[in-house]
């Protein structure tokens, strides 16, 4: 539930960053230089996964 959280948090601050500005994507231990709408796109596949997780869980 925590992952869920998080990953919900994250795309909401993304969500109000200027398009053009970049941000920092931490793959590993190094952080690579992205931009904005391709981050949100993974930060949202990721909480589509935790999601699926949970409601696997749920299930079982």
């Amino acid at each position: 539930m925590k992952e869920i959280r998080a990953h919900e948090v994250a795309i909401a601050e993304l969500d109000n960053l200027h398009p053009s500005r970049a941000v920092y994507q931490k793959a590993g231990n190094i952080f690579f230089r992205k931009s904005v709408k391709s981050v949100v796109t993974t930060e949202q596949k990721q909480l589509d996964l935790a999601k699926a997780r949970l409601s696997k869980l749920n299930q079982a």
